[in-house]
C-alpha cells in the first residue's frame, strides 16, 4: 500500500457503527553585476513546488500595472476568486535543476471533503466517551466521604511584579515593542502595510522596500506607534537589490530607536524574537531559532529587470504577511536582522501560476543580516541613494557547481582583476559558491571596496576589489 494508493485503506480509521466499513479515500541566471538582467525561465516539474513570498499585507484589489502583482510588493489579503498574485522574479527552485521555476508548478490535490465529515465522527465519538468517563468518575467520587474542594473559590495569586527576567523573550518584547511601528502605505498601483522599527529619535525607521515601494512615487505612507499615535513618513532611500528601505516620519520627536546588534557572529540554534504586524495585528511577538545562515534567497526586485538576493538568515519564528520590515532579534533584545520573506508550498490544484498559497507562515522565514542592512541605511541617510556592491560580471549556474561567470563589463572590478568569460568561481575567501545566487549574496552582503579572493575551478586565485555603484530604483 502506497500513501497515494486511491484504493487503500487506513485499518486504524474508524469503521461505521452498523456496517464496519471504512469511508473511502478519496542558463544565464541574469545576476547583475553592472547591468541588470533577467533569469531564464525553467520547465515545469511534474509535481508542485514551494514559493517565496513576501511578507507583507496588501489591498487585493492591486494590479501593479499590466502584469501579475509581485508578491515581494506590500500585499498580503486574498485575491479575488479566480486570481493568482504572481512575482515576476521566479526564485529558485530548491529541490529542483538549476533555473527551474517553482511558480509555475501544479499544487498538491486538495484533501477530499469526506475526510472532514470522518474526523467530524471521530470528535463526536471522543466528546461522548468524555461525557460518560466524567460521569463514571463523578459517580464513585460522589459518595466519598470529605468536603468537596473548588478551585473558584481559591483566592486569586499574588499580581505579577517586578522587571521580567532578562534574556526572556517577555523582556525582548517589553525592551523592543515601543520601537515597531505599522506602516500603512498606499499609492496608484494598490495600498497594503508592513513593519518597520525606529532607528533615531529624530524619526528614521529602517523597512524593506517591498514595503514602502508602492508608495515611493507620490504615495502616502503612514507610521503607526505602539501606542496608537499616528505620523506620515515619507520615502528616504531604497534599494531593491538588497530589498532595503528607510522613511522618516514627521511631527514626532524624542522616539525610541532599537538598539542594533551585529550578524557576522550569528550560530544556528541561537533563540531569536520577531515583532511585526502580521494580518494587520500590530505588536505580534513570536520566537524561535537561528535554523541556518547564509542562505541565498531570490526575490523580485521593483521591476522586471532587476532581482534582489538576499544572504539571509533562516529562521523558525513564526513570520506572516505582514511582518516584512519589522524586526528579527537576539535574547539581550538586539536587532539582528530584517524580517523579509517566508517559504511557503503551492496549496491549490490548477494549471500554470494557479494555486500559489498566499503565504502564511511554515517554519521557515529569512531576514536580511543587520550588517547589511545598517550599512545600506546608513549611506541613505547620509546621501538619499544606496550603492550595491558589484563585480561587473553576469553568471550563471555550472553544471559541476559553482558560478560560471559570463560577459565581462570593460572597466569593471572583474576585469581589473583579471577575471574572464567562462571562468568558474567555486570560493570566496573561506565561503563555498555552490551556485550563482550564492556568488551575489556573497558580494553583495560585502561592502565596496572590500577585496575578496576569488578561488576558480582549475585551482587559480585571484583578489578582487569589490566595487560599488549608485542604485536608481524605479
Amino acid at each position: 500500500m502506497t500513501e497515494n494508493d486511491p484504493s487503500a485503506h487506513d485499518p486504524a480509521a474508524p469503521r461505521h457503527p452498523e456496517t464496519g466499513q471504512q469511508p473511502a479515500q478519496g542558463g544565464w541566471a541574469g545576476h547583475p553585476y553592472g547591468e541588470q538582467a533577467q533569469p531564464e525561465s525553467g520547465g515545469t516539474p511534474q509535481y508542485s513546488e514551494p514559493s517565496y513570498h513576501a511578507v507583507t499585507g496588501a489591498d487585493p484589489s492591486s494590479s501593479y500595472g499590466a502584469q501579475s502583482a509581485n508578491p515581494w510588493s506590500a500585499q498580503g489579503a486574498q485575491m479575488p476568486s479566480g486570481q493568482t498574485q504572481q512575482s515576476v522574479y521566479p526564485p529558485p527552485n530548491p529541490y529542483g535543476q538549476p533555473g527551474t521555476s517553482v511558480y509555475n508548478t501544479p499544487a498538491p490535490p486538495q484533501p477530499k471533503r469526506s475526510s472532514g465529515k470522518l474526523l467530524a465522527g471521530v470528535a463526536l465519538v471522543a466528546l461522548l466517551v468524555g461525557g460518560i468517563a466524567g460521569g463514571a468518575v463523578g459517580y464513585l467520587t460522589g459518595g466519598a466521604s470529605g468536603p468537596a474542594s473548588n478551585a473558584l473559590d481559591a483566592p486569586k495569586p499574588a499580581q505579577q511584579t517586578g522587571n521580567a527576567p532578562a534574556g526572556s523573550v517577555e523582556a525582548v518584547a517589553q525592551k523592543l515593542s515601543p520601537s515597531v511601528v505599522e506602516l500603512q502605505v498606499s499609492g496608484q498601483q494598490g495600498a497594503g502595510e508592513g513593519s518597520g522599527f525606529v532607528i533615531s529619535t529624530d524619526g528614521y525607521i529602517l523597512t524593506n522596500n517591498h514595503v514602502v515601494e508602492v508608495a515611493a512615487n507620490g504615495g502616502q505612507i503612514q507610521a503607526v506607534f505602539q501606542d496608537g499615535k499616528k505620523a506620515a513618513a515619507k520615502v528616504v532611500g531604497r534599494d531593491p537589490t538588497t530589498d532595503i528601505a528607510v522613511v522618516k516620519v514627521s511631527g514626532v520627536n524624542n522616539l525610541t530607536p532599537v538598539e542594533i546588534g551585529r550578524s557576522d557572529d550569528l550560530r544556528v540554534g541561537q533563540s531569536v524574537v520577531a515583532i511585526g504586524s502580521p494580518f494587520e495585528l500590530a505588536g505580534t511577538v513570536t520566537s524561535g531559532i537561528v535554523s541556518s545562515l547564509h542562505r541565498p534567497v531570490r526575490a523580485g526586485g521593483s521591476s522586471g529587470d532587476q532581482t534582489t538576493v538576499m544572504d539571509a538568515v533562516q529562521t523558525d519564528a513564526a513570520i506572516n504577511p505582514g511582518n516584512s520590515g519589522g524586526p528579527l532579534a537576539n535574547m539581550a533584545g538586539q536587532v539582528i536582522g530584517i524580517n523579509s520573506a517566508i517559504y511557503s508550498p503551492q496549496s491549490a490544484s490548477g494549471g500554470q501560476g494557479q494555486g500559489a498559497s498566499e503565504g502564511g507562515n511554515v517554519g521557515i522565514g529569512f531576514a536580511i543580516p543587520i550588517d547589511q542592512a545598517r550599512r545600506t541605511a546608513d549611506t541613505i541617510i547620509k546621501t538619499g541613494q544606496a550603492v550595491q556592491t558589484y563585480i561587473g560580471a553576469q553568471v550563471k549556474d555550472a553544471p559541476q557547481g559553482g558560478a560560471e561567470l559570463g560577459a565581462i563589463s570593460a572597466g569593471s572590478p572583474a576585469e581589473k582583476a583579471g577575471l574572464k568569460a567562462g571562468d568558474i568561481v567555486t570560493k570566496i575567501d573561506d565561503r563555498t559558491i555552490d551556485s550563482a545566487d550564492t556568488l551575489v549574496a556573497a558580494v553583495r552582503t560585502r561592502a565596496p571596496d572590500e577585496k575578496a579572493t576569488f578561488t576558480l575551478s582549475d585551482g587559480r586565485t585571484v583578489e578582487v576589489t569589490l566595487g560599488g555603484q549608485p542604485v536608481q530604483p524605479n
